[in-house]
């Protein structure tokens, strides 16, 4: 992406990242037992560690204590819709609070993540369409001047990951969300708050009625 760095991971977080990935996209069906002997010969990764990731992935509700293991979760089709629930409320406060406190730095990213995302729809490039999906608001919430607003946002748009993979393969999706996000970054850098706000509760909106159309 135009050779911006970005954070890497550590291993620990590699780890917890691959497996929350994995049962958010349906790689272990909901109920399904996971013991840390298998993981950690899955991931060629210590037993210990796969016990501390799965312990972070029993705070998000993503597995629970079983006989033998523990047990997958996923995420249910209600789980979907109050997160989403949750955006609209939150995430338009977000938008204004980055446009309170965003700096040159922070628009620019924000103009190169919309410039990144029409590079990979022109590619028809869905993997990094999607990160930089995320890397877009991501942005807004990292630069948002609550880190409250940022703890509570980050983790739901990373959880959505297998709902923004049904909308994006959806026929015409992936054009709408990227003209969604740049008339946002437009409203953003106009400073008009009112408008971006507006904008980013349709493209939530829409997003959601996509997917809900798919799982009907």
């Amino acid at each position: 992406m135009n050779n911006r760095e970005y954070k890497t991971p550590t291993l620990a977080d590699q780890v917890f990242e691959r497996l929350e990935a994995d049962i958010l996209m349906g790689k272990y069906q909901w109920g399904e037992v996971l013991t840390e002997q298998a993981l950690a010969a899955e991931l060629s990764v210590t037993p210990a560690m796969v016990r501390e990731t799965l312990r972070r992935l029993k705070e998000e509700h993503l597995v629970e204590d079983a006989e033998g293991g523990v047990v997958a979760l996923g995420l249910t089709r209600k789980d979907f819709e109050d997160m989403c629930a949750i955006r609209l409320r939150i995430e338009s406060l977000a938008v204004r609070g980055f446009i309170e406190n965003m700096t040159e730095d922070n628009l620019r990213e924000l103009k190169e993540a919309v410039e990144d995302q029409k590079r990979f729809l022109a590619k028809n490039d869905k993997e990094n369409l999607r990160a930089v999906d995320s890397h877009f608001h991501d942005t807004i919430y990292r630069n948002c001047g609550s880190m409250m607003f940022r703890d509570t946002l980050a983790p739901l748009h990373r959880k959505l990951r297998k709902f923004r993979k049904l909308s994006i393969d959806r026929l015409g999706r992936a054009e709408h969300s990227v003209a969604e996000h740049e008339a946002i970054y437009d409203a953003i850098a106009a400073r008009d708050a009112d408008r971006a706000e507006a904008l980013m509760n349709t493209h939530i909106q829409n997003a959601m009625s996509v997917i809900i159309d798919k799982e009907s």
